[in-house]
């Protein structure tokens, strides 16, 4: 599958290796792709990554991501599966950008002829791509409006190395915001154990 990056950061970057790995065509796009040619990885413009892409990641700063996708525009997105693991913040990491809703949700609003599905954005780059290095089984939460782009994005996430048993469907695009406001939480776990790299277990009830 043809995969596209926005972002060449440290999430851009691991999940391009990791699908990689897996046998995906991936590229990396950026807004300056003369500068970031040390990468190891294939680095084009914006506009040539969306056309390149079948599915589209948005791993860009989640206060700038809404800007960026405008201007690559609507037409270009238009029925491209985006999977979005942006997370606005303050300068500071004290605040969300998205207080009251979710950058998943403005996204499907700004774009609704794009399918958009919110995942990964509850752990740090090294468990998204190695969850089989963590001390046990954990949980990837899904959020989205279209169970066919949920399904793919499933696939892909079993190729990262999460099992179907890991994945959890929690509903449509507003549940987004769970996955986003947990940011507060994953920092303040992260002074507590000294490490950013963890992740959360669903763990249901006996009856269940």
């Amino acid at each position: 599958m043809r995969i596209g990056l926005l972002g060449t950061g440290n999430v851009a970057r691991a999940l391009a290796h990791g699908w990689s790995a897996a046998g995906h065509d991936v590229l990396l796009g950026s807004r300056e792709p003369g500068e970031r040619t040390d990468l190891g990885l294939p680095v084009a413009g914006l506009d040539q990554t969306a056309a390149h892409a079948e599915v589209l990641v948005n791993a860009t700063p989640g206060n700038v991501s809404l800007d960026l996708l405008r201007s690559i525009g609507a037409p270009a997105l238009a029925g491209t599966l985006l999977i979005d693991v942006g997370v606005g913040l303050s300068d500071d990491f004290t605040e969300l950008s998205h207080p009251n809703s979710s950058l998943a949700e403005q996204i499907q609003r700004a774009f609704p002829r794009t399918p958009v599905v919110k995942t990964l954005c509850t752990m740090d780059s090294t468990a998204m791509t190695a969850p089989d290095g963590l001390a046990g089984p954990s949980t990837v939460f899904l959020s989205g409006d279209d169970p066919r782009a949920k399904q793919t994005t499933g696939r892909l996430l079993t190729d990262l190395g999460w099992p179907a048993s890991s994945q959890l469907d929690i509903g449509d695009i507003t549940t987004a915001r769970g996955q986003e406001h947990f940011a507060l939480l994953f920092m303040g776990i992260a002074n507590g154990l000294g490490s950013h790299t963890f992740n959360i277990r669903v763990v249901p009830g006996a009856a269940a």
